[in-house]
């Protein structure tokens, strides 16, 4: 194989006619020059130069590897500079995977410091749920996740291979309307609302919540399931049922005419963001997960 030591050296000789003159220009000595060399002819497996008293020119074979020389020494060259700048975080790309209440409210600040502080760096987002935004970081399909996984949930270890940054604990707060029996409570135990319809969300929050109703001894009556928090807010204001939502996802929606009130136990998530152990290693995804636990302590 021939290496680009060799080919820098060749089209030092062919540049300046000599070994001599070479070598000066190289900083090394005139018989590395040589050594060199004999390694390259004896790569390529013909000569290269040919020796006449003082005068050197090439063969036809030095010539055709003097003219690929200079495009492949040329690309090597940008390719170490695009290195260089990627680790100096002077460019770079990220892309970001992430669920939609996480979208709203930690992402925006700390992408916008993220740009501050590199403006060479691109991030771009896409929204997915766990389990499978997990599944896109495994596929090769993103550079970090956000996630979330309830407290005492089964499947703990499904992380084991990643690198996980705990982000922040989100704790679940019931939502009532207004005028509801219990919206100027303080607290309430899920048990007190055994016989309400409720508004349920994601399928993994819906899961977690007849969970947690079930530990209280009931099962709840889901009379409706969406997704879009703005939605279940507009539900619950209507009378239509009760629901309960992470207090992240209030921060990213107006809750006019419901009231929320803290669950007790205490019920939490676990907000981390997650990469692969090869990527954490890029400059550009490390200054990512750094800005993401800055933003997430505001």
């Amino acid at each position: 194989m021939i290496e680009a030591r060799h080919l820098r050296v060749l089209r030092a000789v062919a540049t300046t006619g000599s070994f001599s003159a070479a070598a000066r220009e190289l900083g090394c000595t005139q018989p590395a020059v040589s050594q060199q060399m004999k390694a390259l002819e004896a790569t390529t497996g013909t000569p290269l130069l040919i020796r006449t008293g003082r005068e050197m020119r090439l063969t036809q074979a030095g010539e055709a590897l003097v003219r690929h020389a200079t495009t492949i020494l040329a690309g090597l060259t940008a390719a170490e500079e695009e290195i260089a700048a990627i680790a100096g975080l002077r460019a770079g790309r990220v892309r970001l995977v992430s669920f939609p209440s996480g979208s709203s409210t930690l992402v925006p600040s700390a992408l916008a410091a993220l740009r501050a502080a590199h403006p060479g760096t691109r991030v771009s987002l896409v929204e997915a749920e766990p389990p499978r935004s997990v599944e896109m970081l495994r596929e090769g399909d993103c550079d970090v996740t956000l996630a979330f996984r309830y407290e005492g949930a089964p499947g703990a270890e499904e992380w084991d291979d990643l690198v996980v940054r705990p982000l922040l604990a989100d704790r679940l707060v019931c939502l009532v309307p207004e005028g509801h029996r219990l919206a100027g409570t303080e607290s309430l135990a899920i048990g007190e609302l055994a016989d309400e319809p409720w508004i349920a969300g994601c399928p993994r929050c819906r899961r977690q919540l007849v969970e947690v109703c079930e530990s209280a001894g009931f099962a709840p009556r889901i009379d409706f399931a969406t997704d879009d928090y703005p939605a279940v807010v507009g539900l619950v204001r209507a009378g239509l049922g009760v629901a309960v939502l992470p207090e992240l996802a209030l921060k990213s929606v107006r809750p006019k005419g419901v009231r929320a009130v803290a669950v007790e136990p205490a019920v939490q998530r676990e907000i981390v963001a997650l990469t692969l152990p090869d990527l954490a290693q890029v400059p550009a995804v490390a200054a990512t997960l750094d800005h993401l636990a800055r933003a997430a302590t505001r």
